[in-house]
């Protein structure tokens, strides 16, 4: 137990004085922030872009609006076309639109725009916006109706959604819990992403590790004073303290910057909300309304449950994966190029999961979602992903079973074959030959 302690404290304390962990360690956090913070702080102070433009009407339709706020302002014209695409530029303006006369009614109007540069998608689309809902206007008008009253006609619907259970007698019990799919869904992916790049990222370190000793003959002097099995779970549990430490301090200076950010640039979050009618933002109440509902929701969600099981199969799938990744590593010859095939036999499963996300959230309860999140290689991205849906009992539990002894199946398997691995130079092993190491009892 000593000399286990003594290569666990090894591979911990070699890692993280390295510069290279000391430097991605206190970068990442701060990139991680600067991600969502640098484009709210663009949007918020950039300069909004504005066109004015010379309108010739030929429907008799258009009236420039008087919203000094909008993207694009318009100047009717009554010169022909062709003078104001000459005197537009002179005229101080930034293009010519024209709006042609209308064939009876129809959909579809086809706008011409004339200038020295192009538009930007934003204002081409305030400009088709504004002439719609002037066009809409007129047939409403035209058909003998007011907009205030087809604006009436106009209903948003929401589903609040609310989760009904029964007690062993068949009788409704309200639970007063509100789910929402979205937040499910976010969370499905977090976890599952977590945990991905969690076991594929530590598990290549476990691998690489395992190759330079292999490679600079330093395992031949560690293994004279311990045993090969000690050797592999000190670096998994060496490297797993290393991944913890890093986690913890990336989510506490995270949250850190995060605080100090809001408090003192002082951002106003109202200012990225989308409008609800041409320059006007979504009142302060209805924000603080929604903000509410979502912070209920959030709260009523089953931490207790969620939480504990998402760290089961993040402790579960480590141990598969980097027992995999050590293997590898040990099996692996001389060229590292022609080597690097053979770690595809231990990613090939977890990017599979990966992959395999997507469907599984869509539909949480089929049949594909309750059977892959079975199969061990697959449950530790899968079912943490599920796990805000609610899953049935017996798949969880069912779940953890497999999943716990194949834990303890892959870390034996992968301990017989690094045993014979490591001590191995010169070319790269078959899995045929991974398959004799197993089973030798030498």
């Amino acid at each position: 137990m000593d000399k286990l302690w003594l290569i666990i404290q090894r591979e911990y304390l070699t890692r993280v004085k390295k510069k290279s962990f000391i430097l991605i360690t206190l970068l990442s956090p701060i990139a991680f922030v600067a991600l969502f913070t640098i484009p709210v702080l663009v949007t918020v102070f950039s300069e909004k872009e504005k066109k004015t433009l010379l309108v010739r009407d030929d429907s008799g339709v258009f009236v420039p609006p008087t919203d000094t706020a909008a993207t694009v302002s318009f100047t009717l014209a009554p010169e022909q076309l062709a003078e104001l695409k000459a005197t537009y530029k002179l005229r101080g303006f930034d293009g010519v639109l024209h709006i042609p006369a209308l064939q009876g009614v129809t959909d579809k109007v086809q706008l011409h725009f004339f200038a020295e540069k192009q538009l930007s998608l934003s204002a081409l689309d305030a400009i088709e916006d504004e002439v719609a809902r002037q066009f809409e206007a007129k047939k409403i008008k035209d058909a003998g109706y007011s907009e205030a009253v087809m604006d009436g006609f106009k209903t948003n619907v929401g589903i609040e959604q609310q989760e009904l259970a029964f007690n062993d007698k068949g009788e409704l019990v309200e639970t007063g819990k509100k789910s929402s799919a979205e937040l499910a869904t976010a969370i499905g992916f977090f976890s599952g992403f977590v945990i991905y790049i969690v076991l594929i990222f530590y598990g290549a370190m476990i691998m690489r590790s395992v190759m330079e000793e292999k490679t600079n003959r330093i395992v031949e002097v560690i293994i004279s004073s311990v045993k090969p099995f000690q050797l592999m779970m000190g670096k998994i549990l060496g490297v797993s303290a290393v991944g913890l430490t890093q986690m913890l301090i990336w989510m506490g200076m995270t949250f850190v910057l995060s605080t100090v950010i809001t408090a003192f640039l002082g951002v106003d979050a109202a200012a990225m909300q989308p409008a609800t009618m041409p320059g006007q933002a979504i009142p302060p109440e209805e924000m603080a309304s929604q903000a509410g509902k979502l912070m209920e929701i959030i709260t009523s969600q089953n931490w207790g449950y969620i939480l504990p099981l998402f760290l089961f199969y993040f402790v579960g799938g480590y141990f598969i994966y980097a027992s995999l990744f050590a293997a590898v590593g040990a099996s692996m010859g001389d060229d590292m190029g022609e080597s690097q095939s053979l770690s595809l036999v231990a990613m090939a499963p977890i990017i599979l999961a990966i992959i395999f996300i997507s469907p599984v959230i869509e539909n949480p309860t089929g049949a594909l979602a309750r059977w892959l999140s079975i199969v061990p290689l697959f449950s530790p991205v899968l079912m943490p992903a599920r796990l805000a849906f609610e899953p049935p009992l017996w798949e969880v539990l069912l779940s953890m079973v497999l999943l716990a002894g194949s834990a303890v199946f892959f870390v034996w398997l992968s301990g017989r074959i690094y045993r014979v691995g490591v001590l191995l130079y010169g070319k790269k092993a078959t899995l045929g030959e991974m398959l004799k190491w197993t089973f030798s009892r030498e």
